[in-house]
């Protein structure tokens, strides 16, 4: 009697089984769960370029088929972080609870808000504490007075490092390898006749900054506008992040709100060393 094959349908667990991506340095491969790294592709696909999309698009902007993008679709829409009209997905706004259980949780953006408050009084200009990530920078606390709030950038916001003080700190403060590397690869974008498009520019720019210790920008991302950042650095000299000032250039010149705003942040961000 002849034998009969036995046929296989997969499943998302056999595709999780039999997954080949390539395992994190450090991570066993028993603890690496490729279907949650796919699922988070999957909402960091959508931006502004990109605010809808079909099956199709979504795989192909994450490197899966188009069968493997809708299974994660329809499970993110079940779980309300996306919604679709039958062919189109859509982030929901359910996707802030992400962010939002970062800015809650996190210790950082609870310590800096009273010293916030500090540099806001002392300065009347809103002042912020951005993080690198990346290429960009993501704006994770902010104080200012009532007339600013409505302005500059709202918690959560991610801006290219390249284009603000606080991003343009932190990457000419990187070791000299990964400084090195990131002007390498990366391209420098054009935002308005201020900005700087010149690598070689760039590296005296990092130079400057790394030697002063607080960088100034000036009308890289919007006209009209100024960035002003320091290091904020933990108890052991590590770096966590800047401490930073946004404000309209008006008819103030670099150089006096420099002298009006630098002291402050300096000071502020001394004065937090012992508690990070």
């Amino acid at each position: 009697m002849p034998s009969r094959a036995r046929t296989h349908l997969a499943t998302p667990a056999d595709e999780d089984a039999d997954n080949t991506d390539a395992v994190p340095a450090g991570l066993d491969r028993r603890d690496w769960i490729a279907g949650l790294e796919r699922g988070v592709g999957i909402i960091e696909a959508f931006d502004d370029a990109h605010p809808r999309m079909t099956a199709s698009e979504a795989g192909q902007r994450t490197g899966m088929t188009r069968t493997a993008a809708r299974r994660y679709l329809l499970t993110l829409q079940h779980m309300g972080y996306v919604a679709s009209d039958g062919k189109l997905f859509w982030l929901t706004p359910r996707v802030l609870r992400l962010g939002q259980s970062y800015l809650e949780s996190a210790r950082l953006p609870r310590i800096v808000q009273p010293f916030l408050q500090r540099v806001a009084a002392g300065t009347h200009e809103t002042a912020y504490l951005s993080v690198l990530d990346g290429d960009e920078v993501v704006y994770i606390a902010r104080n200012g007075p009532n007339r600013s709030m409505n302005t500059g950038y709202v918690l959560g916001a991610r801006v290219p490092a390249q284009v603000t003080a606080s991003g343009m700190l932190m990457l000419a403060l990187r070791p000299d390898a990964e400084l090195a590397h990131w002007l390498e690869t990366h391209e420098l974008k054009v935002f308005t006749s201020h900005t700087i498009a010149s690598k070689d520019q760039m590296k005296l720019e990092f130079a400057r900054i790394r030697a002063q210790g607080w960088a100034l920008s000036e009308q890289q991302l919007d006209l009209n506008s100024r960035g002003i950042a320091v290091p904020l650095r933990d108890r052991h000299g590590e770096l966590v992040g800047a401490l930073n000032i946004t404000m309209p250039i008006g008819n103030e010149g670099s150089e006096d709100a420099v002298a009006r705003v630098l002291p402050v942040l300096r000071e502020t961000a001394q004065a937090m060393r012992n508690l990070i």
